[in-house]
């Protein structure tokens, strides 16, 4: 091996690779025959959902995904981590659910990528909770909304839930077939799971018979403690094939980003938490032509 080959495997090397594709672009990672559409699920606050959803969506896009985040989060932290516009009386998720305008008003392309989209939510959504109470079919708003939409010109919609098992994380439920979990290396990391997957089950059974949970990711990982490793044993001898291989480090780079209205993918590609959500995405686009476990 020479010099020249061994260095370029240094976590400068890496860095710096990491740092070109980001501002260039990558190679071209498989893409789905249909767009696949993907809930980011977890009625627990602080386990990464948003975090997830943005970086995941920007690793795509950055390697030929075409990518749609629908923001359902009435914190808008999706909106501001792609640096969508979305204060009050901005067109957002909330005049889709409440007053059936088409998405396709309201997605907005996300500055600095060719194929990257969201529909950004506002702080009106707060009060779509009880809005959508007396409606018919309320739980199927947005599902109405995306079959409407024409989804043939991209890959993959990223679907960002708050951390409640309310309406709108119902809304997201019924609207895709997917469900990936992010679940933290942290104590109670399992606590409430349960409720989550018994949701999905009610959903599937009686609203979408298609959903599933395909996907689920380790984040907030401290390898300095023995209980990091010990949850993640554990999630994996409990779920097998479908954790993602792939594990988010706890990561200061990747708390920073949103506060500079950028994923940790442009902010600071070559850190452990970019280069993390980068072998995820990976994972999950190689899994268009190749099911877990098979």
């Amino acid at each position: 091996m020479s010099i020249r080959e061994a260095s370029a495997d240094t976590p400068i090397a890496r860095a710096a690779e990491a740092a070109v594709v980001a501002r260039s672009g990558g190679d071209i990672w498989p893409r789905p025959s249909a767009c696949r559409i993907i809930t980011i699920a977890n009625q627990k606050g602080g386990v990464g959902k948003t975090t997830t959803a943005v970086n995941l969506a920007a690793s795509l896009a950055m390697h030929g995904g075409r990518v749609l985040v629908i923001d359902l989060d009435p914190q808008g932290n999706a909106s501001t981590a792609l640096d969508v516009d979305h204060h009050s009386g901005v067109p957002s998720v909330y005049n889709v659910l409440v007053e059936g305008q088409p998405l396709s008003a309201v997605v907005r392309p996300v500055t600095g990528f060719q194929h990257l989209y969201c529909a950004p939510a506002a702080i009106d959504l707060a009060g779509a909770e009880i809005e959508l109470v007396p409606m018919v079919a309320r739980e199927s708003r947005l599902a109405r909304a995306l079959a409407s939409y024409d989804a043939a010109s991209l890959d993959y919609i990223l679907i960002d839930c708050p951390p409640s098992l309310g309406l709108l994380t119902v809304n997201a439920l019924v609207a895709a077939p997917e469900v990936l979990i992010p679940i933290q290396c942290e104590y109670y990391a399992l606590e409430g799971l349960e409720q989550l997957l018994r949701t999905v089950e009610l959903v599937r059974s009686h609203l979408n018979p298609p959903l599933s949970v395909t996907t689920i990711l380790l984040t907030m990982y401290d390898a300095r403690t023995r209980l990091a490793s010990q949850v993640a044993d554990e999630v994996r001898e409990h779920f097998g094939a479908v954790v993602l291989g792939a594990v988010v480090p706890r990561s200061v780079r990747v708390s920073e980003a949103p506060s500079y209205g950028q994923s940790v993918m442009t902010y600071d590609p070559g850190s452990t938490g970019a280069l993390a959500y980068l072998e995820a995405a990976k994972e999950l686009a190689r899994r268009n032509v190749q099911q877990p476990g098979s």
